[in-house]
């Protein structure tokens, strides 16, 4: 039988995430806890007895290091990796490298809420998670599911809004629904998902 596997992870705990400022494209690195998170999710995959043939991640430098020490920690360096500005961040535009509550304190609670959590409402000069999902969701589709329906084992680390796209395909979401969706840094989630792309299975280890 195919062993469709496909493991989502969130990139570990960045520097910009600590401050609690926007960081969208900025590319920023993931702190001491961040590296800790990875190196766990690489060892709590090993202790599922995962391994992979693939790997895909973002142009920027926090999911990628975190998918370097995840595989570091699993002996799979040598697996290829795919780069792609397809799968980075929500870009935040205006908001970029604002602290969150410096931004309320500019456009009120209630404006920056709507920037955060509606699905299809841009921040300035930025994108809404419905553009993100736009250019992530045609990547997922194109590239990454042909490689997990062929049987290749397959991990994409990425970011929250990012992996928000796949997660609504995967998961069958609403727009609203996705919105409550929250993936929390260097968790992996694993799908194994039937010959029709739908999900067979899946399993957080949060835990």
């Amino acid at each position: 039988m195919t062993d469709r596997l496909l493991v989502l992870v969130r990139h570990g705990q960045s520097e910009w995430n600590l401050k609690n400022l926007f960081t969208g494209w900025r590319d920023v690195d993931i702190t001491d806890k961040g590296v800790e998170e990875a190196k766990l999710a690489g060892r709590k995959l090993k202790a599922q007895g995962l391994a992979f043939d693939i790997a895909f991640t973002s142009s920027l430098r926090r999911a990628q290091r975190t998918l370097d020490l995840i595989l570091d920690e699993m002996g799979q360096s040598g697996i290829p990796i795919h780069r792609d500005p397809a799968l980075n961040e929500r870009d935040y535009g205006d908001l970029v490298g604002m602290n969150k509550d410096d931004a309320r304190a500019k456009w009120g609670e209630e404006q920056v809420l709507k920037w955060r959590r509606s699905y299809d409402i841009q921040p300035p000069g930025g994108e809404s998670l419905k553009d993100t999902v736009a250019r992530a969701l045609p990547y997922y589709v194109q590239e990454i599911l042909p490689c997990v329906l062929r049987g290749e084992r397959t991990i994409v680390s990425a970011h929250g809004n990012s992996l928000r796209a796949l997660v609504m395909v995967l998961e069958r979401l609403s727009p609203e629904g996705i919105l409550k969706r929250e993936l929390a840094t260097g968790v992996p989630i694993v799908y194994r998902l039937n010959a029709d792309a739908t999900v067979a299975s899946k399993l957080d280890l949060a835990a």
